[in-house]
């Protein structure tokens, strides 16, 4: 039987899935929208390659009779997950993504100790204003997340001269145990969360967390929004005490009138760290090989 796939993401991602198994695989696009046409275009297809953009295809899922793998092109799936029968795969691009997210996390701890993001938005202001300023060799830094990504910024913060102290579910060697953070932020000059979203992650930096920071300190979430309590997080921005640098938010995007799209110690990126030219490139190649795989009876 002919195998099919449907290829979502820029057109450049159609080519290198038909490359992936010529002759053998028709490759079609994803239909514009969700919805009975959506079924009817996606009725033979046995591996579906999604980005996270297409949530209006989630509906439609547990209707597709062929379905058996569905390609993610981004490492995170808790937007996906529970709108997958049980007899299709879940495959997503390991590690595709890793770089982009460390460097973001770099350029944030980086932007904000030499001033460089404070001064972006005095620009918009046309304030000639100095900040104070430092340098990100020898601050303190606790990550949170142990996985490929934070292990990729944990090379990239010690490289530039941090003392970075990794924190995981469970402990190893070099690692630290989560039932150890509320003591270990104690000391932080920075808390990085670089965790999946989870029962277990849901709320991780909350209030009580928060409270145990360093006045000064900093959080960065390029994990989950929901790993972190935004109404806490609010009160401690709004304070003066915290600053936060958020990739990610809780709704996101944060409603027109939240506070912290003005907090003079907030700044936001709109959901980029892992959006990059090359880490997308590395996650259509993760695609591609994963239907070589399936086309040839591999997992």
């Amino acid at each position: 039987m002919t195998r099919q796939v449907v290829a979502s993401g820029p057109d450049d991602a159609l080519p290198a899935l038909r490359a992936a198994a010529p002759g053998r695989v028709r490759v079609v696009p994803l239909p514009s929208s969700g919805g009975t046409a959506a079924v009817q275009a996606l009725w033979e297809v046995q591996f579906l390659v999604l980005e996270h953009q297409r949530t209006d295809l989630l509906p439609v899922l547990g209707e597709l009779p062929a379905l058996r793998v569905v390609q993610t092109l981004i490492a995170g799936a808790e937007w996906l997950e529970p709108h997958l029968p049980d007899r299709v795969r879940l495959s997503r691009p390991a590690g595709a993504r890793d770089n982009a997210v460390a460097e973001w996390v770099a350029a944030a701890l980086l932007g904000l100790a030499s001033g460089l993001l404070p001064a972006v938005r005095e620009q918009g202001l046309r304030s000639w204003r100095r900040t104070e300023s430092s340098e990100l060799a020898g601050t303190r830094v606790v990550l949170v997340g142990a996985g490929s990504i934070g292990r990729c910024a944990r090379a990239k913060l010690t490289g530039l001269g941090a003392a970075v102290t990794v924190v995981a579910r469970t402990a190893r060697a070099a690692v630290h145990p989560v039932t150890a953070l509320h003591d270990l932020v104690t000391e932080a000059d920075a808390v990085v969360l670089l965790v999946p979203a989870t029962a277990e992650t849901t709320g991780l930096a909350g209030a009580g967390l928060l409270a145990r920071m360093p006045d000064g300190a900093v959080l960065v979430n390029a994990a989950r929004g929901p790993v972190v309590d935004t109404a806490a997080l609010t009160t401690e921005v709004l304070s003066g005490r915290l600053l936060a640098v958020l990739d990610v938010t809780d709704p996101e995007p944060l409603p027109p009138d939240h506070p912290l799209w003005t907090a003079p110690g907030c700044f936001l990126s709109p959901h980029i760290a892992g959006a990059t030219r090359q880490g997308l490139a590395r996650a259509i190649e993760a695609a591609a090989g994963g239907l070589a795989r399936y086309v040839g009876g591999g997992s």
